[in-house]
């Protein structure tokens, strides 16, 4: 398993891509996580393939995308966006 943890720190904004072929290419032979904040990242990879965590109850709770209920939306918008407009939601929840 490789996990990285923000792997966007510190490149430029156009090598984002490269890396998400990177990881998919990786994902390939090993399971691969990357822990991000910046949305733009996610708008390399499939819906499927995004888990977001958020946190409820004092607890970290993992939700898997889901393309089928995310479709009308994504015909207009990318998943970075769907997160930036709330859409999607990552993060502790407010109470």
């Amino acid at each position: 398993m490789i996990v990285i943890d923000e792997p966007e720190l510190g490149l430029h904004p156009h090598a984002n891509s490269m890396l998400a072929d990177l990881i998919k290419s990786a994902s390939e032979r090993t399971q691969v996580m990357i822990a991000t904040q910046l949305s733009t990242v996610l708008d390399d990879f499939s819906p499927e393939t995004i888990v977001v965590v958020n946190r409820r109850d004092g607890q970290s709770t993992f939700e898997r995308l889901d393309a089928q209920s995310l479709a009308g939306w994504l015909k207009d918008y990318s998943a970075g966006e769907l997160w930036q407009k709330n859409v999607v939601r990552g993060g502790p929840a407010r109470e």
